[in-house]
């Protein structure tokens, strides 16, 4: 077992994963540089979702090893994954998973409250990224009160107020509408490269890998050299959400 090059916080090796007797990886290998923003690019069902999650030690390859910060995740036990997932590493969704009970600012700050930082100074976080993200005037509605795009802005802010080592996002503006990802992605990319976040991107959009440092490409599970990523459709939009009491 060989340990990774030092200046690479993430460095998976011939993994090799399984779904129900079909391959959804196949030797794949990469690293992903501190502070990198790695988008990792492929059509649907290429295996990208799954790389992530191999990635970030919620899936273990049925073969190959995967290090954080020169530490191999790939033999961690369970509990030892779950506390590296909640104290280092974040995660946004293709659509956006909220706790319907809270509003939208402690859906966001609920990270940093679990890391143990107060509520004053973790709402004072979360509504920073709320306003920064637009949503702002949103803050105090409860997520059936949100539209789809909104929902999905206040997963973005939760996962980026706790500063996170390594944030994982899996096709992160899916709901948006295409100006509203444009906005959203710059401010995901802006916000990783201000705080020194390291970002690893699923996508199949032409337009949101190209404002990462570097892409890979996968296709049927295995890393190829190029591959042409087919137009997003256009969905739904956001509205203007006003604060309420």
């Amino acid at each position: 077992m060989v340990a990774p090059p030092d200046n690479d916080v993430l460095w998976a090796r011939a993994l090799h994963v399984k779904h129900n007797g079909s391959p959804a990886l196949t030797g794949v290998s990469l690293g992903v540089r501190e502070g990198e923003i790695l988008a990792v690019g492929g059509p649907r069902g290429s295996g990208k979702t799954t790389l992530l999650q191999c990635l970030s030690g919620q899936v273990m390859a049925q073969q190959g090893e995967v290090w954080f910060n020169s530490t191999p995740v790939h033999t961690m036990g369970p509990l030892t994954r779950e506390r590296l997932r909640r104290d280092r590493f974040t995660w946004i969704d293709p659509t956006p998973v909220l706790v319907p009970e809270l509003n939208a600012w402690e859906n966001a700050a609920l990270p940093l409250m679990l890391r143990g930082v107060s509520r004053r100074r973790a709402k004072t976080t979360a509504l920073e990224w709320l306003e920064r993200l637009d949503i702002g005037g949103c803050a105090r509605k409860r997520p059936y009160a949100l539209l789809q795009a909104e929902r999905q802005r206040v997963a973005i802010a939760r996962a980026l107020a706790p500063t996170p080592t390594v944030l994982f996002a899996d096709e992160p503006t899916a709901p948006l509408h295409r100006a509203d990802r444009a906005h959203v992605l710059r401010t995901l990319t802006t916000a990783a490269r201000s705080h020194g976040i390291t970002v690893v991107l699923a996508t199949h959009d032409a337009d949101a890998a190209a404002l990462a440092d570097r892409t890979v490409s996968l296709l049927d599970g295995r890393r190829v050299n190029t591959v042409h990523l087919p137009p997003v459709a256009e969905t739904e939009g956001r509205a203007a959400c006003s604060l309420s009491a």
